[in-house]
């Protein structure tokens, strides 16, 4: 891979969000809304119940921790949209442009966008509710390791969708994630699932961050062995997500469907 084909991707997408206040405004405002809305129920879930649960690390921690998740997908499948909304797709893929080089821009632009959103939301969270994130200490490493890898599989996986279905299919993407997060465990232990619903959270990363977290508030730390099977199913799904969405290029290369593309065709 050539270095200077993925920084030219990521820039684009930098001029893009310098030149417009309207693409960085979401980027700040979703993950605040969340996290002074949560924050605030938290707060009052620690005023009525009397069960000693700090609510503020269990339930605003996980918030903080979905919406991190959340934010690194869309920041791969936003950077995606954007050459297509623009018409720019074809334009891109006329230069010699690998598409290994190509999903690493995506990958960098989805770095630096989750980033300005987890910025945001710690602040408001430590300063306006008093979460201790950082009491985590080293294990915010594989935490947000596990939460970023998987977001950045599930960006490709839906921008390879989108690739293959139209421009007009970008409306199946948004749900994703409120579509997962009932299999993983977001805000009660796999525990409450039914079998069914266990198996399938077992395949998914973010299980394994917010079952040990939840462990580690309530002091009674957490699986080493968890934590490497979520990092190395993250892993497995990149290599899935990278691999799908080579393949959908190359058919949509073949067929003629690239030249085809257009906000219309859902094919």
């Amino acid at each position: 891979m050539n270095l200077r084909p993925i920084a030219a991707i990521a820039l684009r997408q930098f001029y893009l969000l310098r030149s417009s206040p309207t693409r960085v405004l979401p980027m700040i405002a979703w993950v605040a809304i969340d996290i002074i809305l949560w924050g605030f129920i938290s707060r009052y879930l620690n005023t009525v119940a009397s069960t000693g649960v700090n609510f503020i690390s269990s339930l605003l921690g996980a918030v903080l921790f979905w919406d991190f998740f959340t934010r690194v997908m869309q920041g791969v499948t936003m950077a995606f949209f954007e050459d297509v909304w623009s018409r720019n797709f074809i334009n891109v893929f006329a230069t010699p442009l690998l598409i290994s080089e190509y999903l690493t821009g995506l990958v960098l632009t989805g770095i630096a966008t989750s980033l300005v959103g987890l910025i945001v939301m710690l602040v408001l969270a430590t300063w306006l509710f008093g979460l201790p994130f950082f009491s985590l200490g080293v294990l915010l490493l594989p935490f947000l390791l596990v939460l970023f890898l998987f977001g950045i599989a599930l960006g490709v996986l839906a921008s390879a969708m989108v690739l293959r279905l139209g421009p007009a299919s970008e409306w199946l993407v948004w749900p994703i994630p409120a579509l997962l997060s009932p299999f993983v465990g977001v805000f009660y232990p796999l525990s409450t699932l039914p079998a069914w619903m266990r198996a399938v959270g077992h395949l998914l990363p973010p299980s394994y961050v917010f079952e040990n977290m939840r462990s580690v508030v309530g002091g009674h730390g957490y699986s080493g062995s968890g934590l490497l099977t979520g990092i190395a199913l993250a892993l497995l799904d990149i290599l899935l997500a990278a691999w799908l969405f080579t393949s959908i290029y190359r058919y949509a290369v073949r067929s003629g469907l690239l030249a085809r593309y257009a906000a219309e065709s859902v094919s």
